[in-house]
Formats: C-alpha cells, sequence, structure tokens
C-alpha cells in the first residue's frame, strides 16, 4: 500500500479495486479491520459477500455499517491496525434509499476521516464514465455518488483508480514535466 494514511480506491465493477485494497491492507499491518456496507437483500448480494467473506482469512476482524460509517470509522480505526471499507457506493445507495440527509452524512464521514486515529483504506465505485442512467433515481445517485467520491479524494492522503486490476496513482498525481522543448 502506498504510505499514506487514508487512501481511496476507485474503479469499475470488477476492476480488481477490491482486491487490491486488500491486499494493500493485508500488507500494512497484521491487524485488520472490514467495514462491510453491503445489505443482503437478494441471492445475488449474499453470492457477492460470501465471494468477499471468502477472500479474507481469519485475522481480518468484520464489522457491519451498512448506514453508520462515520461512527463505525470512529469506533474502529486506531493506531497500529488498519481500516478497510467496502464499499462507500453500497454505503450511498443505503443512505439514500433509508431516506437520510445525504449532504448530512457526507460530512459526517469526511469529519470522522479527518479526526481519526490509524490508516483507512476506502473502496468506490466510479460510476459517471458509463451511460446515462435512464431513470432520475439513477442519474441521481449517479450525480450523488460523483460527488462523494471528490469530498473523499479530497480529504484522502492518496486516491487510486483500478483498471483491469492495474493500479493509476491519481493523488498525489506525478508531477508534470511542461517541458516543452
Amino acid at each position: 500500500m502506498p504510505p499514506h494514511r487514508r487512501v481511496l480506491v476507485l474503479g469499475g465493477a470488477r476492476s480488481g479495486k477490491s482486491r487490491m485494497a486488500q491486499q494493500w491492507a493485508e500488507a500494512a499491518s497484521p491487524t485488520r479491520i472490514f467495514i462491510a456496507t453491503a445489505q443482503i437483500l437478494d441471492e445475488d448480494m449474499r453470492e457477492r459477500v460470501a465471494h468477499h467473506r471468502a477472500a479474507r482469512d481469519s485475522s481480518w476482524h468484520t464489522k457491519d455499517a451498512p448506514l453508520g460509517l462515520a461512527e463505525a470509522l470512529r469506533s474502529n480505526a486506531r493506531a497500529g491496525r488498519i481500516v478497510l471499507v467496502d464499499c462507500l457506493t453500497l454505503w450511498l445507495s443505503n443512505v439514500m434509499l433509508d431516506g437520510r440527509d445525504v449532504n448530512r452524512e457526507i460530512d459526517a464521514l469526511v469529519d470522522a476521516l479527518g479526526t481519526i486515529e490509524g490508516p483507512v483504506v476506502l473502496v468506490s465505485n466510479e460510476v459517471g464514465q458509463g451511460i446515462v442512467p435512464a431513470t432520475p433515481l439513477g442519474r441521481c445517485f449517479r450525480d450523488e455518488q460523483g460527488r462523494l467520491n471528490q469530498r473523499i479524494a479530497e480529504v484522502c492522503d492518496a486516491v487510486v483508480f483500478v483498471a483491469a486490476g492495474c493500479p493509476l496513482l491519481l493523488k498525489p498525481a506525478p508531477p508534470l514535466d511542461l517541458h516543452l522543448g
């Protein structure tokens, strides 16, 4: 994992972002907390959660936080152990479907990230690169997800985009070579 305290790992569906975030967390500390935001509402989600659980060994301690993510971070982040949050996309979906104030929830999360001790890796989907959703709710979610990712990226020390299992460091950005000749 890059030597940063807060890392945001972005990517599309099945890009390898969760696997990469988990590998970085495992390399960073033998004491690990996995904060799961998924809610098992159907068989597809049950299978996805089972797949993710099977990829983690017994050194991981799992905490479920489908809604209270800021509180879960405050309760679990400590110096000497790493927290992996997977994923912000499901958390945002849960917040919206529960009718909560999205801006207030994001503000609380950003505040928690600024005050907690210990490293944290956050996984999130980059959903704005695909087709425009056909429904108003879909478009609203896409927009809110983009705003969430921007806010979290602002407070993270590093942001990595994963495509086809390959990481691309977005922040800190590599220096631009503006020498033109």
